[in-house]
């Protein structure tokens, strides 16, 4: 056992350390309360409030970029650059954060500390100063790396505490990150102006800062290679079977570049790259195109609201079945019905009907948002849990690419075939996407095989 697992591991629990027909080691004997002192529910619970705290930056800022504009003076240009920069850090954080998280450099605590003061800092730069450049500094650089420190954080965290039906769990996590944003998009429509903007900021700065640094503080990963002591690990029995069915574990611990030389991950990096990019394509310009077709600001509005709602909990959903599914055709599912609601979002606005309008922006929505944690829950499925705040990262940095590709490219879509080009180029960029997704595969598993380990030869030796 290495000298950092030794400190994650508890004194005074004896587990065992069995093997499986591949090699594949599993730490059992120990309980989340051994561990922790209570329930592993906790590591669910946290997470999803510090998730739902930092969704105001990304899905409720569309919502405000008015009363930005008039106050300072900025262009939507600006305001475009402000969000896209917060985007690339956001995204680009990822990896750097796994790799001093696994190394031992970054305890998961410190990051929630540092993120939440990053987030504070981010929102107090865009409500005191005048200056684009400052504020592409203070929202974009450092509320940028904050809300990436956060992000990658939780959804590791929820991953390694329940590795034997992640689906799910990482879903609800992931959920806070889209409908945590609602009440402050209806905020930013109708009660937020000129006069007192700065107080709405400064106020949503704090309450950040609180939601992420109260659950960061009792943030603790289990050691490496734990598996909760009530679901065995070689036989796909219990209440997690048909999970573990649907889901088998890895068949190894991957380092990153043997995750990378399989092929999968960047495989999954491009699917995310595509998938995103038209998921931030849908979030930058559904309210601006609600508009230009005459819907009013109601409209507008709701259409934002139901997007952000719908795409939390279809995280959550999507989750859920994938543990009954399996994340691949889960993770297929999802992004045809991302496509598929870009041409609705399209037609309804051609045909200028409000209620339809809404009906595609809930599915646009739902699509949208509930692949990020099928990509969080295939990527330790297919590598293991024990590097994967650096593979996940790999993956996750994908999006810094989309945030360009669905922001920037977006734009330019739009000002050269308008809004009818723009959406009809997203929605064949996703159904291409889910001819992609068909090439996924598991990796050291043959084609077909079922069960989490064939004919288990299990060894086990005590150790304390």
């Amino acid at each position: 056992m290495s000298s950092e697992e030794e400190r994650e591991a508890p004194t005074d629990v004896a587990y065992r350390e069995i093997t499986d027909s591949r090699g594949r080691l599993y730490r059992v004997g120990e309980t989340d309360r051994d561990i922790l002192g209570h329930s592993r529910k906790l590591m669910v619970w946290l997470p999803w409030l510090a998730m739902f705290g930092i969704s105001v930056f990304e899905y409720a800022y569309g919502s405000a970029e008015d009363v930005l504009s008039d106050a300072h003076g900025w262009s939507q240009t600006n305001t475009f650059w402000i969000l896209s920069v917060w985007t690339f850090f956001q995204a680009g954080v990822s990896f750097p954060t796994g790799w001093m998280r696994e190394k031992g450099i970054l305890k998961a605590r410190s990051a929630m500390m540092i993120g939440s003061v990053l987030a504070l800092l981010g929102f107090l730069s865009i409500s005191h100063f005048h200056s684009v450049f400052l504020a592409i500094l203070g929202f974009g650089v450092l509320g940028g790396v904050g809300s990436g420190l956060v992000y990658s954080t939780c959804i590791n965290m929820v991953g390694k505490w329940f590795p034997e039906k992640r689906g799910g769990k990482t879903g609800f996590v992931n959920g806070g990150f889209a409908y945590g944003a609602v009440p402050f998009i209806f905020i930013f429509n109708f009660l937020f102006d000129t006069g007192n903007y700065q107080t709405v900021l400064d106020l949503i700065g704090v309450w950040v800062l609180l939601a992420v640094a109260v659950s960061g503080w009792f943030f603790k990963d289990p050691p490496k290679n734990w598996w909760p002591h009530d679901v065995d690990p070689l036989k796909a029995v219990g209440k997690s079977a048909r999970s573990l069915l649907k889901n088998p574990p890895a068949t190894k611990q991957y380092r990153p570049m043997e995750a990378l030389k399989t092929g999968q991950l960047p495989l999954i990096w491009l699917l995310l790259v595509l998938t995103a990019g038209v998921s931030i394509f849908g979030i930058s310009f559904q309210v601006p195109f609600a508009k230009e077709v005459g819907f009013g600001p109601l409209v507008a509005a709701n259409s934002a609201g139901i997007l952000s709602i719908v795409n939390g909990v279809g995280r959550g959903v999507v989750g859920w079945l994938s543990d009954i599914w399996g994340r691949k055709l889960a993770l297929i599912f999802v992004i045809l019905v991302l496509g598929l609601s870009q041409f609705g979002v399209l037609w309804a606005g051609n045909i200028h009907s409000e209620w339809l309008f809404l009906v595609f922006a809930f599915f646009s929505g739902f699509g949208g948002g509930a692949f990020y944690p099928m990509f969080a829950s295939l990527t330790p499925d297919y590598f293991g849990e024990n590097y994967n705040a650096t593979n996940y990262g790999i993956a996750y940095s994908g999006k810094v690419i989309s945030g360009l590709f669905g922001g920037g490219l977006g734009a330019e879509a739009v000002d050269a075939w308008g809004y009818n080009g723009a959406y009809v180029i997203a929605g064949v960029i996703s159904l291409v996407a889910a001819g992609l997704a068909l090439f996924l595969r598991h990796p050291g598993r043959p084609r077909g095989e079922k069960g989490i380990s064939p004919n288990p030869q299990p060894v086990s030796r005590e150790a304390v």
